[in-house]
């Protein structure tokens, strides 16, 4: 059976994450020590015990959210014969993807991954940007609005395309509440997100400069299962694009939606969710309803790919 396995980003982190499965899996717990090794944070008191505040803040929910991912990928590969035949990542869940088709080692993806996570956070003062969802408008009609608004010193765009009616904007605060506003008297609802950065949007610039550098230094590997990268929403196979795609993804807009179709086209016959929450479970039943997909995120979900008891332990 072909297999698609999506990994989530940012915002899917809660306090907890990972706990479980540290308990009950000695591959968790090299995860979480290779982990923390390369990145110099502890990562289980951070996914474990929080505070909420510090696993929000980009430079440790990143780091941590690719890490829990990883986690629950090296229970699968160890204990069924799960693999996936295509991978994708939303926004930072690329990163999650590349390891898992071998394309980035995990102690390389995620020191990659907190220095994105710092390199974001100090693209744009804390306050001076923000981010909305907005839902029940096509994204055609969001662009409008954004146009009306956008000028250079006044920075609003599509960050997200996330399911046909699900959009997320990105920019300067007060521009984003004044697209929001003209959404609104159109008919949709707009949701400010508790994000600390605008992320995917030009504001990102010294961002993306600074992990163009940073990803000049690095090896990737060559890798034998396709990935689908954020920036183009198209199947990538080849090792030498790794890198330009990753930045160019810092500040275009991440093409869910898009990204998902173009899965399907290979033939995917089910999918699943690895990492925390359940975001993208619930975006895939809006862009594709008809297309089978489950999270895997604890024990519990885990039990019922591995059909083993909870109680057993590793």
């Amino acid at each position: 059976m072909r297999y698609l396995f999506v990994f989530p980003g940012q915002g899917s982190q809660k306090v907890g994450m990972g706990a479980d499965l540290f308990k009950n899996f000695k591959q968790a717990r090299v995860v979480f020590e290779e982990a923390s090794d390369a990145t110099a944070l502890n990562l289980k008191k951070l996914c474990f015990e929080g505070p909420l505040e510090e696993l929000t803040k980009t430079f440790h929910a990143q780091p941590a959210l690719l890490t829990v991912s990883v986690a629950i990928l090296r229970i699968l590969e160890a204990e069924s014969d799960l693999k996936p035949t295509l991978v994708a990542g939303h926004s930072l869940g690329e990163y999650s993807a590349l390891v898992a088709n071998g394309a980035l080692t995990l102690s390389l993806a995620v020191s990659l991954v907190k220095k994105r996570g710092g390199a974001m956070q100090k693209a744009v003062p804390l306050g001076v940007g923000s981010m909305a969802a907005v839902l029940g408008l096509e994204p055609e009609r969001i662009e409008e609005c954004c146009e009306k608004v956008n000028r250079k010193d006044h920075v609003v765009s599509i960050a997200n395309f996330n399911a046909p009616l699900q959009t997320v904007i990105s920019g300067h605060k007060q521009a984003v509440e004044e697209v929001s506003a003209l959404c609104k008297e159109m008919g949709g609802k707009s949701i400010p997100l508790p994000v600390s950065a605008p992320f995917h949007c030009e504001l990102m610039k010294g961002a993306q400069e600074a992990m163009k550098l940073e990803l000049e230094k690095v090896k990737v590997n060559s890798f034998g299962i396709s990935y689908i990268a954020n920036y183009d929403a198209k199947t990538h196979t080849e090792n030498n694009e790794v890198k330009e795609l990753l930045v160019k993804q810092i500040c275009s807009p991440v093409r869910w939606v898009s990204s998902m179709k173009e899965a399907i086209k290979n033939d995917v016959e089910k999918g699943f969710e690895i990492g925390s929450g359940t975001v993208l479970t619930g975006l895939m039943k809006k862009i594709a309803p008809e297309f089978p997909i489950q999270n895997i995120s604890d024990v519990e979900s885990l039990k019922k790919v591995l059909n083993k008891r909870s109680s057993q332990q590793y």
